[in-house]
């Protein structure tokens, strides 16, 4: 059995409000709350596993780690943080914890997708200025119905396909993009990037960040899309090209776009995401329920329990 001696190097991400607490996920844990650069190496010292959430471990540091470390356990889905090759150099197992947040991340998709179908945020600000014409006047805003309307998945993983089953319960049509080849089934239509583009009145986005994916969704992306089209974005912010999409945005080639994610978290103080009527902005809240959090930690345990009996499971690197 191998040692299963623990530290967090960024619990804070995790556990800001001191609701899910990384103690029990080994017999053995050592917690911080937050890990600068210069102190990885210090910290992981004499530890089996390491635990991180969404924190840059370059592989200048991963390839000085010492011999104890076996494991890295990234607390979440995306890995894109880890460098892969100096792990597998090193012989060190990374995994992940890929569905712990399925279901709240696919209801904050339905959020921001009704959020966008109703003009919430014009609404809103509307409001805020003493603007009460919605009520008085005849609704002055665009209000449409999701039944009916085409929805493009680009990535079928867990949260993809629990976004389809409720899409599917609100009567929506569904187009896909798939990683590998797959065949129509389940009223899901897989097509091309383009097409999927070019047919969607929403588009959303759930796929993991890597070279390849990075701002897949680009000017001659966005050019290929409806201007009446939304689309949401929950994956990772750098899997849209942010410049690009403003410039969209502002200039009406598409209708609007709900953003758990950005490229920069959080967006620059000047940015204009904050402010565009035609943008629902939230801070990366998809995977941050109570609930959620708890169920994270939990299979964070798990993850390092299956790993230390000689079972590992959501490997991403297979080590030595």
């Amino acid at each position: 059995m191998i040692s299963d001696k623990t530290v967090v190097l960024n619990a804070e991400k995790v556990d800001y409000d001191g609701k899910a607490g990384y103690e029990g996920i080994a017999s053995e844990v050592t917690v911080y709350m937050d890990t600068p650069q210069d102190q990885i190496l210090e910290r992981v010292e004499g530890y089996t596993v390491v635990v991180t959430k969404e924190m840059p471990v370059p592989g200048d540091i991963i390839r000085q780690f010492p011999d104890s470390v076996r494991l890295i356990c990234e607390a979440g889905t995306g890995y894109n943080n880890i460098d892969l090759s100096a792990a597998r150099e090193k012989g060190i197992t990374v995994c992940n914890v890929p569905d712990y947040s399925t279901q709240r991340v696919a209801q904050t998709v339905m959020l921001l997708m009704l959020e966008l179908a109703s003009s919430m945020t014009k609404q809103h600000r509307m409001l805020a200025r003493g603007d009460h014409s919605n009520f008085t006047d005849h609704l002055s805003v665009d209000h449409i119905e999701l039944n009916g309307k085409t929805l493009g998945v680009i990535g079928t993983g867990n949260i993809g396909m629990e976004v389809i089953r409720i899409a599917q319960a609100m009567d929506m049509r569904i187009l896909a993009k798939a990683h590998h080849k797959k065949e129509d089934s389940c009223g899901i239509h897989y097509v091309s990037l383009d097409e999927l583009l070019c047919e969607s009145d929403f588009i959303s986005l759930h796929c993991s960040l890597t070279e390849e994916t990075r701002h897949m969704i680009d000017e001659r992306a966005l050019s290929l899309m409806k201007p009446s089209s939304f689309i949401i974005n929950t994956a990772r912010g750098a899997l849209i090209d942010e410049q690009a999409l403003i410039k969209a945005l502002k200039e009406g080639k598409i209708a609007g776009a709900g953003l758990d994610v950005q490229e920069t978290e959080p967006p620059a103080e000047d940015s204009p995401l904050y402010t565009l009527d035609n943008v629902v902005l939230t801070p990366h809240m998809g995977w941050r329920g109570l609930e959620t959090r708890r169920r994270l930690v939990s299979k964070v345990g798990e993850d390092i329990k299956a790993f230390c009996s000689g079972h590992p499971i959501n490997v991403i690197v297979p080590g030595r």
